[in-house]
């Protein structure tokens, strides 16, 4: 027997909001928050532009000390897991906190520490030029430790490095301990804030950034002139919980997870399967595992990044999975709004896709333009479009081969 598994808070912190409301208001509004690097003189990089986060209320929740002791990534995670607690209204009153676990995510971590402190050993050398708590400001897992020691959270507890999927996988793996009974709640999600130099410069080597200076052309998915990603940053943070405890204690529900499955290519370090066979096997395990069949699926938000290689093998991917059916399914790309998160674009895209079911809308790939043949997909372009999403479709993909789909359920009961 296993448990079912429902959503009852989110907190969000991103480059068009900081809070449910802004975050969904903009979203809705089709508003890009992509715009000129600002954290940095980016110009030696050849990127021009990234998705920040903006007037980011530090004051909420934090005091000037904190700022000494947690990296940008782990004050995002902290916040956004902050936000999610007081929306889902969980407290030690109503919950055992022994059996409320925590799995963050991040891509990179405290990569602007690693930065810093490689600049300063340089200058000082090793003992005078690197700061004592480095270590622990810049490890991908203090976005967990940091969410736990802030919450109280003291059960199932450990982190998701799986490059662009972490998010994803993070939720997919909080989803799996309370539906096979090892927590009654967990606070998962993502965070990232690798918009620094070496992040920006680092990518930007690799090829995979866009060089377009114009915000509204610069993130196209699925657009035969796309070019590369933008770099996003923030954090989004899920609560979710084992539907009777959620019911017992007169939770909000804001839906149902009902599937989850992870792949690996095992083919390249950075580009996706051309044939798109793992991610589409992801993709067929996930709707498997919520008892339901393709046919059923409505709308899948993809990991649409923009990139001409993942977008092709995604719409691929896609195709191999739904076979003809791919023409009746709704698919768009939320990175066209809020950049790329890396670790943390799955919980965020995946806060996206819930908060537009309830509303009855797919949210658009925004500055779509010019339709490619290569991604022959039913794009939802430019405008949200007014349809009931009863079964929605999350996909991740990350270096390394990465694959990750989750099946979300529109909440009626």
């Amino acid at each position: 027997m296993t448990n079912r598994v429902v959503i009852t808070g989110y907190g969000v912190v991103s480059a068009i909001g900081n809070s449910p409301e802004e975050f969904w208001n903009n979203l809705k509004a089709g508003k890009t928050g992509i715009g000129p690097i600002t954290h940095f003189d980016a110009e030696a990089t050849g990127i021009s532009v990234a998705a920040e986060v903006k007037e980011f209320p530090f004051d909420k929740y934090f005091q000037k000390k904190d700022a000494r002791r947690m990296d940008t990534f782990s004050l995002y995670a902290v916040y956004a897991a902050l936000d999610a607690m007081e929306m889902s209204g969980i407290t030690e009153e109503n919950t055992n906190f022994d059996r409320l676990g925590c799995i963050m995510a991040s891509g990179i971590g405290g990569l602007e520490q690693s930065q810093k402190n490689s600049q300063a050993i340089v200058a000082k050398g090793p003992r005078k030029g690197v700061a004592p708590l480095y270590v622990p400001l810049a490890i991908a897992n203090m976005a967990t430790g940091n969410v736990a020691l802030r919450t109280g959270a003291r059960g199932v507890s450990r982190a998701e490095v799986t490059a662009c999927a972490a998010g994803a996988n993070s939720i997919g793996s909080a989803f799996r301990e309370i539906k096979h009974g090892y927590a009654d709640a967990m606070i998962a999600g993502g965070a990232e804030a690798a918009i620094c130099e070496l992040g920006i410069a680092g990518f930007a080597n690799l090829t995979a950034l866009t060089k377009e200076t114009d915000p509204e052309k610069a993130c196209i998915p699925f657009d035969k002139n796309r070019s590369g990603f933008v770099m996003g940053e923030g954090a989004t943070v899920l609560v979710l919980e084992e539907y009777e405890h959620a019911v017992n204690r007169g939770a909000n529900i804001l839906a149902e997870i009902v599937g989850y499955s992870d792949t690996c290519d095992a083919n390249h370090i950075t580009a996706p399967c051309e044939d798109g066979k793992f991610a589409a096997q992801a993709m067929v395990q996930a709707i498997a595992d919520a008892g339901i069949k393709t046919c059923d699926i409505d709308y899948i938000n993809a990991h649409g990044t923009s990139t001409p290689l993942n977008d092709k093998y995604e719409t691929a991917a896609i195709k191999r999975a739904f076979g003809e059916g791919y023409r009746d399914v709704l698919v768009s790309s939320s990175k066209s709004q809020i950049g790329h998160l890396l670790g943390a674009s799955g919980s965020t895209e995946l806060a996206m896709t819930i908060i537009s079911m309830q509303a009855g809308i797919v949210p658009p790939t925004i500055n779509y333009e010019y339709p490619d043949d290569a991604c022959d997909l039913n794009l939802v372009v430019n405008r949200y479009k007014e349809s009931e999403i009863n079964y929605a479709l999350k996909n991740s993909l990350g270096f390394g081969g990465h694959n990750a789909s989750i099946v979300v359920k529109r909440w009626t009961e």
